[in-house]
């Protein structure tokens, strides 16, 4: 989505000894709408580099899933600050052997000087149907109710309708899906 960048960036714009460069490789699944996000993104954020004077280049990669590339494909360039931000993304390798360490293995490659991963804490990865069906039942209402309870947005407003199909899509993946369908095997920090 990108959301998280431009505070970055207008950060950088804001340095006493000026902006430095910015160069940002977003990775994404393949649209589902023939639509290109990972484009609409990179336009979105030359945009406000241009307007707040950041220095900024973009590439944006299509892959399946994060397990399937590899350090080399972002061609890192010598001396450069490597930061990596993963959203919601390795949950979904661990239906893969291997998945995770594949791509924890890439990132280590890259030696960036901070990583960021955000995951949900929940367990959603058991064998056991009723355990997931259960856990699922208690972690996807108090979501849904602290969603309602920030009254951030109106009742009826396109993000409370895109969370509830987001997190409907997750439900029915958490309790209807088994083997390697099942995506969403979310997972506690213990």
């Amino acid at each position: 989505q990108g959301m998280q960048w431009p505070a970055l960036m207008q950060a950088l714009a804001l340095r006493p000894e000026g902006a430095p460069s910015f160069r940002l490789t977003g990775i994404g699944p393949p649209s589902t709408d023939n639509t290109d996000h990972l484009h609409e993104v990179g336009w979105k954020l030359a945009q406000l580099a241009e307007t707040i004077h950041v220095e900024f280049e973009y590439r944006g990669f299509v892959a399946n899933s994060l397990a399937d590339l590899d350090a080399s494909m972002l061609e890192l360039r010598e001396g450069e600050s490597v930061a990596v931000n993963s959203v919601f993304e390795l949950h979904g390798l661990l239906a893969r052997p291997g998945g995770i360490e594949r791509v924890l293995s890439a990132v280590k490659d890259m030696k960036p000087e901070i990583v960021t991963i955000v995951e949900q804490e929940a367990n959603h990865n058991g064998p056991v149907f009723l355990d997931r069906f259960t856990e699922s039942l208690h972690y996807y209402s108090t979501l849904f109710d602290s969603l309602e309870g920030c009254g951030a947005s109106p009742v009826n407003s396109q993000d409370k309708l895109m969370s509830e199909v987001y997190l409907g899509q997750q439900i029915c993946n958490v309790v209807a899906c088994e083997g390697p369908e099942r995506l969403e095997r979310h997972e506690t920090l213990a």
